[in-house]
């Protein structure tokens, strides 16, 4: 497994900012701005917390899943991309906890 489907998605989210938002779920949710993907993506959270508790692994990766799409439709509206939060993932690999978070204090 790879990071690949992540890259085709995040395509195919850009692709869905000039599609109808009659026809596509994801246009549908550009439409709605900010606010309406942040309610999916709260939804989506509180959905896996809920699954986590019924500890069953297919609810878990489905809700998993859908939480993850509705964040790449957060950073394709953004402007942003899995790449950019692949890069932070590897800046902070090797560093405690700990220490990222004192760093991310600092700068905060």
């Amino acid at each position: 497994m790879n990071d690949d489907i992540l890259y085709k998605l995040a395509t195919t989210l850009e692709q869905r900012k000039t599609a109808d938002p009659g026809q596509s779920y994801v246009a549908n949710l550009y439409k709605k701005g900010l606010d309406g993907i942040l309610k999916k993506v709260g939804e989506e959270a509180t959905e896996v917390v809920i699954a986590a508790k019924t500890q069953e692994k297919g609810a878990i990766i489905h809700e998993i899943a859908d939480l993850w799409f509705h964040l790449l439709v957060l950073l394709s509206h953004q402007d942003l991309g899995p790449e950019d939060v692949l890069k932070e993932l590897e800046d902070r690999f090797g560093q405690s906890g700990m220490e990222e978070k004192a760093n991310r204090d600092d700068q905060g």
